[in-house]
């Protein structure tokens, strides 16, 4: 499997507007990540993090790629995914957009490694 649909832990939308608790633990990197229409990032794996998205507004591609294959899907405000370690993960951006990134250990490991490799 290269990647996982989620679902925001929590929510609580009514009339004054809405409340989204993405996770309640297991992650301990979170970034916050805006990017221009046409432009491209990504491009890299980990081998120990995996790495989940929550869009908040825009959309994108999403170019998967391991030893399996290459995959390709589209994704746009309200979705939450994961890419599992291993999977390089190319993002491709038709307008702007907001997401959030989350890690579960982070990608400055604790005995200094970086967890990103192209």
């Amino acid at each position: 499997m290269l990647y996982e649909i989620m679902e925001p832990n929590f929510q609580n939308i009514d009339k004054r507007g809405g409340l989204v608790q993405l996770v309640r633990d297991g992650y301990s990197q979170v970034n916050f990540i805006y990017s221009k229409a046409g432009s491209v990032r990504g491009g890299h794996y980990h081998h120990r993090n995996t790495e989940a998205f929550y869009v908040v507004r825009g959309s994108f591609d999403l170019v998967l790629e391991h030893y399996s294959g290459k995959e390709t899907y589209k994704f746009q405000a309200g979705d939450m995914f994961k890419v599992f370690p291993e999977v390089k993960h190319t993002l491709y951006y038709s307008e702007d957009t907001e997401l959030i990134s989350l890690y579960n250990y982070g990608v400055e490991l604790s005995d200094g490694e970086m967890d990103i490799y192209q």
